[in-house]
Parts: C-alpha cells; structure tokens; sequence
C-alpha cells in the first residue's frame, strides 16, 4: 500500500511538473526570431474575449507580400510606435520573435514584434 501511493504520488509530481515546464516553454520559447522591412499597413485590436493587436506589413514582394504578425497587450509603447509609422507612411524595421505554437490569448500569430525601427527614408 505504502509502494503503491509512493509510486502515485512520484507520477502526480512529475506530470505537474512537465505541464508547468512545458507552459513556460509556450510563452517563452522561441523557434527563430529576426527581421522584416516594409510600410504597416494595418493595426487593429481585436478580439472578443482577449483583446489582442494585429497588424500587416506589407513587404513589397509580389507573391507573399503581407506579413502578419501580433503585439503583445503589454507592449503598448510598440502599438504607439507602429501606428505612428503606418500614419507617416515611413518604412519600418520590425523585430520580431516567431513563437513554436500561436497562443490564443497573446495574438493571432505565432510572430511577435519586440523592436520598431522607423526607417525615414
């Protein structure tokens, strides 16, 4: 009895523990991360539950020409900066994180934007 609720014990602990290793994983792993240059085109929140920010850059390429991407609701120095570009009509460098999974309630997308160079041509 004692073996057995030891044993149970030890599968309970240690499923807990990957679920809560492999949450972490979600939100902080990365698969790649880099670049894109182009004008915004668009910026919206949307959402009816989470409210999250979405937006377009178009690349200028002829096939794959719309890149989409998220912003995290917290970065909200990011949403100012990109709406302030797509409003100039500047071209802009987005930095950007592509996550392994989209999560729902952080964006649409599975690539995040971390830094808005505007590019004052």
């Amino acid at each position: 009895m004692y073996l057995i609720r030891k044993i149970l014990l030890w599968t309970i602990g240690l499923t807990i523990t990957g679920i809560v290793l492999f949450i972490l994983f979600i939100f902080y792993g990365n698969f790649s991360g880099g670049e894109r240059v182009g004008k915004i085109i668009k910026i919206s929140n949307k959402g009816y539950i989470f409210k999250t920010w979405e937006g377009q850059l178009n690349t200028g390429e002829i096939q794959h020409g719309i890149w989409e991407f998220s912003v995290k609701p917290s970065d909200k120095e990011i949403v100012e900066n990109l709406s302030a570009a797509m409003k100039s009509g500047y071209r802009v460098s987005l930095h950007y994180n592509e996550k392994y999974v989209s999560v729902p309630f952080l964006g649409d997308t599975k690539n995040f934007i971390t830094e808005v160079e505007v590019l004052e041509d």
